[in-house]
């Protein structure tokens, strides 16, 4: 993070401390640049090759798929997943919010920060509330965060739900790709899924595959793990 970032180094500012929402608050120019510069990587970034193999093997599926992830950063909708089957539970980078109580949510398309990198500040207008007015921040989770506007998230959520309520008489199969320990919603969010009948558990992690009876655990890293899957599968 600090090699990504040398001025928050220069500060010893670590990431839980940078991925607060007090900045927008107490210096929205660093805690713009901060975001603002995850956002145009991201935006510019293409996703890999993995999002295509999963896409391929969920086409012919008689229910399809859907995506829960933790990512913030657009890419299963940027790769072609339909977008009323992607779960954000952390929200989304690709669009903002206000930091006061109207709770507005739109999309962050058009933004576009002059940031220098060296003091990691944002230079010149920052978004504001195109309601109000006031402060914009992005529409993510961070830590010690009370303001998040949930919504556009709960109503992926309910979407989930029913799509998994749909599938009870079927035999899912999660795919768990790269979940974390640190914060382990989607490692929790998987094992409750695959506590369902018939339900299989792929687990791909490199630091921590293992996960309860009847896992499949596979040590490697995602691209590798899906590309060595996908030579072996037949989709009928």
């Amino acid at each position: 993070f600090w090699k990504a970032y040398p001025a928050l180094a220069n500060l010893k500012i670590r990431f839980v401390e940078m991925a607060n929402p007090q900045w927008f608050v107490d210096d929205p120019e660093r805690g713009w640049a901060f975001y603002g510069h995850r956002h145009q990587l991201y935006s510019v970034t293409e996703p890999h090759e993995g999002f295509q193999i999963l896409r391929k093997w969920a086409n012919p599926m008689p229910i399809g798929t859907f995506v829960f992830t933790s990512n913030v950063d657009g890419h299963f909708q940027k790769a072609g997943f339909p977008r009323d089957r992607v779960h954000e539970c952390h929200g989304s980078i690709m669009h903002l919010q206000c930091i006061s109580g109207c709770r507005n949510i739109w999309p962050a398309e058009k933004l576009n920060l002059d940031i220098d990198m060296e003091t990691l500040r944002a230079r010149g207008e920052l978004p504001a509330c195109p309601d109000c007015g006031t402060m914009a921040r992005p529409n993510i989770l961070m830590f010690s965060d009370w303001g998040w506007v949930s919504e556009r998230s709960d109503q992926q959520e309910r979407q989930l739900d029913e799509w998994i309520r749909g599938g009870r008489d079927r035999q899912l199969v999660i795919i768990e790709i790269g979940a974390g320990m640190a914060v382990p919603t989607v490692r929790y969010f998987s094992e409750e899924v695959a506590q369902q009948p018939g339900a299989t558990l792929i687990r791909i992690n490199t630091e921590a595959p293992e996960g309860p009876p009847g896992t499949i655990s596979m040590d490697c890293g995602a691209l590798e793990a899906l590309q060595a899957i996908d030579g072996k599968l037949t989709v009928n």
